[in-house]
């Protein structure tokens, strides 16, 4: 039997970044939970791969969509097609995301001008385009998936902290305007989760310091963060807004 508080049966999701990772984890732990899926990214081929993965012993219809979030324009004609794919988006994942590291004197205004549309334009882009919907049923979820680099950083991750903190403030604005029309806005901030984004970024080296500095001693499976995304996705979330939940295995536990 069916805990009904995180039943999503009824409910369409769209997941950006949606094809692997932790975008794939939480898409499949909503097709899990009754949702249909609309998950988006910048590869045709991982996306057919990702849906088959997603719909596997599970009810849920999967639409995929190409699209280039760094791109504004792209952002309203995704939004336009998920609509026209299921009538209704109720569940906005904004999890697409990159980073270029690169020093406070370094940084290029061409690689500050993607990283800002990617991480943090293109998740107000999208709001702004599916929250009417969303009003018009007086329900809905808006998950920005933020970083625990919002709230600490290393060298070289000036445009990535940035993007990640301002998310944070815009979920909460999100909250207060949106309250009153039965619509939550939250962000998550993972902590060392190894996908593709921190593979190609840190060295092993740094892959073992990010480990030590856990409490539990490792890197989490992109599935550990599928719990959150449901809480805050379903009814059971009902009452949580404009807050951020961190998810790091204890790394921000530890100060030395």
């Amino acid at each position: 039997m069916k805990n009904t508080i995180f039943d999503l049966s009824g409910r369409t999701a769209l997941v950006t970044g949606g094809s692997k990772g932790l975008g794939l984890a939480m898409a499949r732990g909503f097709a899990e939970a009754g949702a249909n899926l609309v998950i988006v990214s910048r590869h045709e081929g991982e996306l057919a791969a990702a849906a088959k993965e997603i719909a596997e012993g599970t009810s849920a219809k999967v639409k995929t969509i190409v699209a280039d979030l760094s791109q504004r324009s792209e952002s309203s004609r995704l939004a336009n097609e998920a609509v026209a794919a299921f009538g209704a988006i109720d569940i906005l994942v904004n999890n697409a995301g990159s980073n270029v590291p690169e020093l406070t004197d370094k940084i290029s205004d061409e690689n500050w001008d993607r990283i800002l549309e990617l991480n943090f334009s293109s998740c107000m882009a999208l709001a702004r385009a599916l929250v009417p919907q969303m009003k018009e049923r007086r329900w809905g979820r808006i998950i920005h998936i933020s970083s625990i680099m919002a709230l600490g950083s290393k060298e070289g991750r000036n445009a990535y902290s940035g993007t990640k903190a301002a998310l944070i403030g815009m979920c909460r604005a999100e909250a207060i305007d949106l309250g009153p029309f039965g619509i939550t806005s939250n962000c998550i901030c993972p902590g060392p989760f190894l996908t593709d984004l921190p593979g190609s970024v840190l060295t092993t080296e740094q892959k073992e310091a990010f480990a030590k500095r856990t409490a539990l001693g490792r890197w989490g499976e992109p599935r550990e963060l599928a719990g959150t995304a449901l809480l805050l996705a379903s009814n059971a979330g009902s009452y949580i807004t404009g807050s951020h939940i961190v998810v790091d295995g204890g790394t921000m536990a530890r100060v030395f």
